[in-house]
């Protein structure tokens, strides 16, 4: 859809569709100072993991009685505090979508997020309260990581691929917003298409992970790799059905 304005001699403004990634906050408890805390203990854990994203506020997961409202002031104070922009909201009964549109956020109803369900036979850490709503491409640029890495490390390479020239050690972290490559031992945490990109993989020559995870799918030491890839050189990738979506760890061809 394109709309441009009708006079020839003065086309001032074109209005065009556009694509916009956007992150969606599920809410779980009404209660906004669970939320902050649990804002502060991600972000301790990873700085900078939010750059001023545009987020939607889901409450659908919510059971609010008739007129029963949350204080949005106080939640978008939060988020913002938290390098995130609250613009939309999702799943609000009339009253709170009211109040939702008297503060300046759209109604969101529509829109489609990506929910993830866990492995039947693992126990998944979540993330706290937060999704993504859609894939974003994998990008053309990489990180490289020339040195291994020690316990207690962590590496975010954000908007782009991570290249690990050495090993990842137990108590390390590794985290990308696309792909990620091991070019070694992979005994740490690696977290591929940390912004929702399913389409993010990752790969090592030698397959020993504490933790994996790929678009907010987790798999943890818990529930053992089969032998034909724990130890070997292993690619792992998100894989989507009807029951949701799950990771798949096939050994990698070298």
């Amino acid at each position: 859809m394109a709309i441009v304005s009708e006079d020839p001699f003065n086309p001032c403004y074109e209005i065009k569709s556009a694509d916009l990634s956007l992150v969606a906050l599920l809410l779980k408890t009404t209660n906004i100072a669970d939320v902050s805390q649990a804002l502060k203990q991600q972000m301790a854990e990873s700085p900078g993991f939010f750059d001023q994203d545009p987020v939607v506020i889901d409450v659908s997961g919510l059971t609010l009685i008739e007129n029963e409202t949350i204080d949005l002031h106080q939640l978008m104070s939060v988020l913002r505090e938290h390098a995130l922009v609250p613009l939309a909201i999702k799943g609000a009964p009339p009253a709170l979508l009211t109040l939702a549109k008297g503060v300046g956020l759209v109604d969101a109803s529509d829109a489609r997020i990506r929910r993830s369900v866990p492995l039947a036979e693992a126990p998944i850490p979540q993330a706290p309260f937060v999704e993504q709503i859609a894939s974003q491409p994998i990008p053309a640029v990489a990180m490289r990581i020339d040195k291994p890495l020690r316990s207690g490390q962590q590496v975010y390479a954000k908007g782009c691929d991570l290249i690990v020239m050495g090993m990842v050690n137990a108590g390390a972290e590794v985290i990308a917003d696309g792909h990620i490559h091991v070019y070694g031992t992979l005994r740490g945490k690696a977290i591929a298409g940390a912004r929702g990109n399913g389409d993010a993989q990752i790969f090592a020559l030698v397959m020993e992970p504490e933790l994996i995870s790929i678009a907010g799918v987790y798999r943890t030491s818990e529930n053992p790799l089969p032998k034909d890839v724990l130890g070997k050189p292993a690619q792992v990738s998100l894989q989507s059905g009807s029951e949701g979506d799950k990771l798949l760890i096939t050994p990698l061809k070298i």
